[in-house]
C-alpha cells in the first residue's frame, strides 16, 4: 500500500538466506513487497487485502557485507515456537470464519473453489443493498484521472489532477473503491465509516489530509493530501515512499537514533487519534508515507479503511440503583496478521490494540524480524496468543536496555499493562523535554473512576501515588500542566476545557466528552497534583514494572499509617460490588491479628475485579 510505482521487492534467496523457500506457499506471497495503493490507503495489493489477516514484508535483500539476522535462518524464528505434545487448536479456524463473514463469502467448500460469480440468492442480496452515498457526482468534471499507482483488495490508486477549484492544476491521489465488490451491508457501512472518520479527523501533522469524497455509478472517490501524490507516482523521480520502503532500503533495520525519530510520530498521530475517540485497527510500515524523500520528512498515516470510533457504553448494576460508563469493547476480528493483538484474537480489545501493533514495528525497526513468526496464518495467530518475543539472538544485545524495555512494555499481552501512546513518548527511551507531549484520554477515564470511587479506595490509590517512580512523575506532571491549573489545583472546568481545545467533530461522533458527565463530583471540589496523580495512576501498568515489588511495599507502608482500617468481609465485598459467593476468596485479605487488609488484600484491593467479570456483573 502507497508503495511508489507499484515495485516488487523479490527476496527469494538473498547472501545464502533462502527464506522464502522455507516459509511455504504463505510466506511465498509475504515475501514480496506489497503493490502500492497510493495515499489513499488502500490495502496493499494480494498480500493485504482490506478486511483481513495478510503478512507483511520484511525479508529483504542485505547490502554488501551485512550478514543476516540469526533470528532469520532457517528454523529460527523471532518469535519463539513451542512444542507441545498434541496439535493445539487453531486459533485461525474461527478467525477466518469471521472474515469471509465480514466479506460475505462463505467457507470454501471441499470439493471445489467458489466461483468468482455467484448467482441466484447473492445476486438479489446484492441488488437490495443500498450503494447510494449521497457524496458529490462531479468528480469527472473537476478532475483529470490519470494512471493507476496502486491496488487493494477492494480498490485501487490514481493520480489525478483537479481541473478547476482550489485545487485546479495540483495533483491529487484517488482512491477508487469498487462497489461491486460491496457485496454485504458491513461491507457498505465500513466505506461510509471509513470517509465519516477521515472528515473528522484533522489537525494533526502526520494524519493524511482528506479533502472530499464523490461517487457515481461504479465508484466511490476518496482524494488526499497533493503533497503526497509523487510518493505515489515514480520513485526515481519523486521523493517519499512507504516506511516499509525505507526499512527494506536500510538493509531490514534502523539505528536506534533514527528509530526513535519513526516511533515519535508513529505514537504522536496515534495519541491524537485516541484522544479523538478513532482507533485505526491496521497500524503497519505499509500504512505510514514520507513526504518527501528527505530523511527528516515528515511521516504520514493513512487507510482509515478498518479505523472505527470508540464510543462510551454504560453498565448498570444488578439492582439498576446505578450505573457506571465504560469503554466499548470492539469484536470485529480485523487487521493484519503480524501486527495483531492478542485481544483482537480473543474478539475483546479497545485502543490498546494499536500499542501492540506499534511495538511490532518499533520490533521490526529495531532488528529487522517480525517478534511474531510462523510459516502459515494459523502459525502465526499461535505465535501471537502463546510466544514470547526473542530479545536475545543479535542484534539485541547491543541494543540499550531502555530500547528493549520499551518494546517489552508494548509487547505485553494484557492489554491492561501497556503503554498508552502518551506514556509511551514519556518513557526514557524516547524522553525530550523540550518536546511537548499531547494529552492522554487516559487520565480523563482514570480520573473519573477516581471520583466515583469508596473512600477506602480512594486511600490506597493516594498511598501507591507515594512509591511511584520519577518516570511516571513526569508524565503525570505533563498532564497536570496540560489542564491548565489554577493556583495549583484543577477542577471539573479544567478538564473540560482542556478537552474542547483538542476537540474534533470526530471527538464528538464519538461522544468522548460525555466522559465529564461521569466526573461531576470535581465540580464541587478542587484536586490539588497530589491527589491528581492518586488518580491518574494505573495499578496494572505500574505492576508491569521491574520494581513494581518495591513500589507496592512502600505503598503499603503508607497505607498502614494512613489508610488502613478494620472491615469485616461482607465490607470489603461491598466496596468492590461483588456478592456472598465472594465471602471466602475475601477471607484471605484479611488480617486475623487486626481484621485489616493484608499486603496481599491490599495489592488486590487495588486490582478491584477483571472486566471480564465486571461486564458480566452488569448485564
Amino acid at each position: 500500500m502507497g508503495q511508489c510505482c507499484a515495485k516488487q521487492v523479490s527476496v527469494s534467496v538473498v547472501n545464502n538466506d533462502p527464506v522464502s523457500a522455507a516459509a511455504g506457499d504463505q510466506s511465498k506471497t509475504s515475501c514480496e513487497a506489497p503493490t502500492s495503493s497510493g495515499a489513499g490507503g488502500s490495502h496493499s495489493g494480494k498480500n493485504t487485502p482490506a478486511y483481513s489477516f495478510s503478512a507483511s514484508p520484511f525479508q529483504s535483500p542485505l547490502p554488501a557485507g551485512v550478514a543476516p539476522s540469526p533470528a532469520r535462518t532457517p528454523g529460527r524464528t523471532p518469535g519463539r515456537k513451542f512444542r507441545w505434545p498434541l496439535p493445539p487448536p487453531s486459533p485461525a479456524k474461527p478467525i477466518m470464519a469471521a472474515l469471509l463473514r465480514r466479506q460475505g463469502k462463505s467457507p470454501r467448500p471441499k470439493d471445489g473453489p467458489i466461483p468468482e460469480e455467484q448467482n441466484g440468492d447473492d445476486g438479489e442480496r446484492d441488488r437490495a443493498l443500498d450503494k447510494s452515498f449521497g457524496y458529490g457526482k462531479n468528480f469527472g468534471a473537476r478532475f483529470e484521472l490519470g494512471k493507476e499507482v496502486g491496488r487493494g483488495h477492494f480498490g485501487h490508486t490514481c493520480w489525478a489532477k483537479g481541473k478547476k477549484g482550489e485545487l485546479k492544476g495540483q495533483p491529487v491521489a484517488v482512491k477508487i473503491i469498487s462497489k461491486a465488490k460491496m457485496t454485504t451491508a458491513i461491507s457498505i457501512e465500513d466505506v461510509r465509516r471509513e470517509v465519516k472518520i477521515l472528515k473528522a479527523l484533522s489537525g494533526h501533522r502526520n494524519l493524511v489530509k482528506f479533502y472530499d469524497a464523490f461517487e457515481d455509478a461504479n465508484n466511490v472517490y476518496i482524494k488526499f493530501d497533493p503533497n503526497l501524490v509523487p510518493i505515489c507516482l515514480l520513485l526515481r523521480l519523486c521523493e517519499g515512499g512507504e516506511l516499509l520502503d525505507r526499512i527494506l532500503s536500510r538493509g531490514g533495520r534502523y539505528t536506534e537514533e533514527d528509530a526513535k525519530t519513526i516511533v515519535v510520530q508513529i505514537l504522536s498521530v496515534v495519541a491524537f487519534c485516541h484522544l479523538q475517540g478513532v482507533v485505526h485497527r491496521d497500524l503497519k510500515p505499509e500504512n505510514f508515507l514520507f513526504t518527501t524523500r528527505d530523511e527528516d520528512a515528515p511521516l504520514k498515516v493513512i487507510d482509515f479503511g478498518l479505523s472505527d470510533f470508540i464510543r462510551p457504553v454504560t453498565l448498570y448494576s444488578q439492582n439498576l440503583s446505578s450505573c457506571t460508563s465504560a469503554d466499548q469493547r470492539l469484536n470485529d476480528i480485523v487487521g493484519s496478521a503480524y501486527y495483531v493483538a492478542p485481544e483482537v484474537l480473543h474478539r475483546s480489545y479497545n485502543t490498546e490494540g494499536d500499542l501492540w501493533s506499534i511495538g511490532v514495528i518499533t520490533y521490526i525497526l529495531l532488528c529487522g524480524s517480525r517478534p511474531f513468526w510462523a510459516r502459515t496464518e494459523s502459525g502465526i495467530f499461535r505465535s501471537v496468543l502463546r510466544a514470547d518475543p526473542n530479545f536475545d539472538d543479535s542484534p539485541w544485545p547491543d541494543v540499550s536496555p531502555e530500547g528493549k524495555d520499551f518494546v517489552k512494555r508494548l509487547l505485553n499481552k494484557d492489554h491492561r499493562k501497556r503503554m498508552t501512546a502518551v506514556q509511551a513518548l514519556t518513557h526514557p527511551w524516547l524522553r525530550d523535554e523540550s518536546r511537548a507531549l499531547p494529552l492522554d484520554i487516559s487520565i480523563y477515564k482514570l480520573v473519573k473512576s477516581y471520583v466515583r470511587a469508596t473512600p477506602l479506595k480512594r486511600a490506597a490509590l493516594k498511598a501507591l501515588s507515594k512509591a511511584i517512580t520519577e518516570d511516571e512523575l513526569i508524565y503525570l506532571q505533563a498532564q497536570f500542566r496540560l489542564l491548565d491549573p489554577k493556583h495549583g489545583y484543577v477542577t471539573l472546568d479544567n478538564f473540560r476545557m482542556a478537552l474542547t481545545r483538542n476537540a474534533t467533530d470526530a471527538m464528538r461522533e464519538a461522544r468522548v466528552p460525555e466522559i465529564l458527565n461521569l466526573m461531576e463530583p470535581l465540580s464541587y471540589k478542587k484536586m490539588d497534583f497530589e491527589e491528581f496523580c492518586a488518580a491518574a495512576i494505573s495499578t496494572y501498568q505500574l505492576e508491569a514494572l521491574e520494581g513494581w515489588e518495591k513500589i507496592a511495599s512502600t505503598a503499603f507502608e503508607c497505607f498502614e499509617k494512613e489508610g488502613n482500617r478494620v472491615l469485616s468481609v461482607e465490607e470489603l465485598a461491598q466496596e468492590m460490588n461483588l456478592g456472598p459467593t465472594a465471602y471466602p476468596l475475601l477471607n484471605d485479605w484479611i488480617r486475623n491479628s487486626d481484621g485489616k487488609l493484608s499486603f496481599l488484600g491490599y495489592t488486590k484491593f487495588l486490582h478491584g475485579v477483571t472486566i471480564r467479570s465486571s461486564n458480566s456483573r452488569h448485564r
